[in-house]
């Protein structure tokens, strides 16, 4: 119960990691609020949270319009007074195995939009409650993608290489007002992102996609989550930086 008192929005806690994460923190005690454009399976995990005697919200939201994203910090205020952490885990792949002279526009920008300027708007919107409330946590999902490797996608590891330069600049910018600020990179989860990218990778090499996805070994999302659950409490005071998981 290291979250127990605490308030937590997570961004694409609809599925993947996100929904790992929501599920780890309610267990941990937090009040999670779900923020995703995924409303059947967002409100499918508040529900879950619910009924596990939790306490749990769903807010659907398109993560990069920024009047939708200032709109659910509004309600948040109104509804719990406070936030104390976010967890900004929304994200797309797209283009993935394209070349560069054959990655479309639309794709790269779509992308980055999501990630990236997604990442952003959380944070200005969430920056101002944390604060309010007297300091708390702020972790951005990138990856190892476009961070210590390369990507499958051009966009995707652009992206992800974004969300890692806006937390140091974020970080040094917050951590006089008490909100701590971490990027959080992980490797190879068995999420359905990350499951339709290996059917992807088999298709554009002629493989069988379904035997390609039994092959690859796949973390469990849940072991990331216990790692945010710690970021986000108070026993990771001094921890700072950037994070890598498997």
């Amino acid at each position: 119960m290291r979250l127990a008192g605490k308030t937590a929005l997570i961004t694409g806690g609809a599925s993947g990691i996100g929904r790992a994460t929501a599920l780890r923190f309610a267990a941990e005690g937090a009040a999670v609020l779900i923020a995703d454009l995924n409303e059947a399976e967002g409100r499918a995990t508040a529900t879950e949270i619910e009924r596990a005697g939790g306490r749990a919200g769903f807010y659907s939201c398109d993560l990069s319009a920024e009047d939708q994203v200032a709109g659910v910090f509004e309600r948040v205020r109104a509804r719990q007074g406070g936030l104390h952490v976010l967890v900004a885990a929304a994200g797309i792949l797209q283009g993935a195995f394209q070349p560069v002279d054959e990655l479309e526009l639309s794709t790269f920008a779509r992308v980055l939009e999501v990630n990236v300027l997604g990442a952003f708007l959380a944070c200005k919107h969430a920056a101002p409650l944390i604060r309010a409330s007297g300091g708390g946590v702020i972790l951005c999902l990138s990856s190892g993608g476009g961070v210590s490797g390369p990507s499958s996608s051009l966009a995707y590891g652009a992206s992800k290489a974004g969300v890692l330069g806006f937390c140091h600049t974020l970080e040094a910018q917050l951590a006089s007002q008490g909100v701590r600020v971490h990027a959080v990179c992980p490797g190879s989860l068995d999420t359905p992102m990350k499951r339709q990218n290996i059917r992807d990778r088999a298709a554009a090499t002629g493989r069988d996609p379904e035997a390609e996805l039994a092959a690859t070994p796949l973390g469990d999302p849940d072991g990331v989550a216990k790692v945010l659950a710690f970021l986000a409490s108070e026993d990771a005071d001094y921890v700072r930086g950037t994070v890598f998981t498997r």
